[in-house]
C-alpha cells in the first residue's frame, strides 16, 4: 500500500468514532436546506456528504483537496450513495480557492484551515471570499483527549512530545495557534463569531469498530515518539499502547476515555 492508501484506510477506521461527533457540530451550524457550501480539505469526501445530508435535495456541497487519490475516491464513493447528485469534487488550494466571489451560502474546514503551523489568515481570507454576506465560516479542529486513563503522567509527556502538541512547533506565533481562532475572525470581521467544544467519550466494553478506531486514534495521536521518551517511558507506552501487548489498555475492561473537537464558526459581514 501507498501512504496514500494507508492513510486513507486510516481514515475510514477512524469514521465510525470521529462520525457522531462531527454530525453534532454540522447540526450545530444549523445548515440551510437547498444551501450551498463548500467543504476545504474534503480528504475522501465524508464531511461533505454528512453536509450534504444536512442541506438536503435542493442544496449542493463541494468538496475540495490538493490531493487527487482523494478526490478520486471522493468521486467514487458519492457514485455510489444516493448523494450523487448534491455533491461534486475537484481539486483545489486553500489558499486559491478555484471560486469566484460570493459562490456559496458557508464554507466548511475541518482539521486543515487553522490547523497547521503556517499563517492562517490567508485560507481563511479565501474561505471569506466565496461567502455571500451573512453567511456562514467555519473550521472543526481536533483539540483535546484523554486517552489513557490511569497514566496522566506519561500521557502529559506523550502530548508534549513534537506529535503530541502538532501542529504547534517551536518558534510558532501564539497567534498561530487553532485556540486564537476568535481572534483571526474578528481580523477579518466575521460577526457573531462563537467556540463550542464537542465531546466523544468512549467507554467499555468497545465494539469492534470502536476498539479498531480507537487503535488507530492512538497511532494517528502519537508518532516516532521513542526518541523523545526517556527508556521507562518509552517501554510503558509499549506496554500500554501495542496492540499485540497482553496490556494494551484497550483491552482493560473498564477502559474510559474522551476526545474532542472545538468549532469555531462566525458570519461574514460584507
Amino acid at each position: 500500500m501507498t501512504d496514500v492508501d494507508t492513510y486513507i484506510q486510516r481514515l475510514l477506521v477512524f469514521d465510525p468514532l470521529s462520525k457522531p461527533i462531527v454530525c453534532s457540530a454540522i447540526q450545530a451550524l444549523k445548515l440551510l436546506p437547498g444551501s450551498r457550501g463548500l467543504d476545504i480539505g474534503c480528504g475522501i469526501g465524508a464531511h461533505t456528504m454528512m453536509m450534504a445530508e444536512a442541506v438536503g435535495s435542493n442544496g449542493h456541497v463541494t468538496g475540495i483537496d490538493i490531493e487527487p487519490e482523494f478526490i478520486a475516491y471522493a468521486k467514487k464513493a458519492a457514485t455510489e450513495s444516493a448523494l450523487s447528485d448534491v455533491v461534486s469534487f475537484q481539486k483545489g488550494n486553500m489558499n486559491k480557492l478555484p471560486f469566484n466571489d460570493k459562490s456559496f451560502n458557508w464554507t466548511w474546514s475541518s482539521n486543515l484551515v487553522g490547523y497547521s503551523a503556517s499563517d492562517p489568515l490567508p485560507p481563511l481570507k479565501e474561505m471569506v471570499r466565496v461567502v455571500n454576506p451573512g453567511g456562514i465560516v467555519a473550521l472543526l479542529i481536533y483539540s483535546f483527549q484523554m486517552l489513557l486513563p490511569g497514566y496522566p503522567l506519561l500521557e502529559a509527556k506523550l502530548n508534549t512530545t513534537s506529535s503530541g502538541i502538532a501542529p504547534f512547533i517551536n518558534g510558532m506565533k501564539p497567534e498561530f495557534h487553532h485556540f486564537r481562532a476568535l481572534s483571526w475572525f474578528r481580523k477579518l470581521d466575521l460577526r457573531d463569531a462563537r467556540a463550542q467544544a464537542f465531546v466523544r467519550t468512549i467507554q467499555a466494553p468497545l465494539s469492534n469498530d470502536i476498539h479498531d478506531a480507537m487503535t488507530a486514534l492512538i497511532k494517528m495521536r502519537w508518532v516516532d515518539v521513542k526518541t523523545e521518551l526517556g527508556e521507562a517511558d518509552w517501554a510503558e507506552y509499549q506496554r500500554l499502547c501495542n496492540p499485540d501487548s497482553p496490556d494494551f489498555i484497550l483491552n482493560h475492561p473498564d477502559y474510559y476515555a474522551f476526545f474532542t473537537y472545538t468549532l469555531f464558526h462566525g458570519r461574514v459581514s460584507r
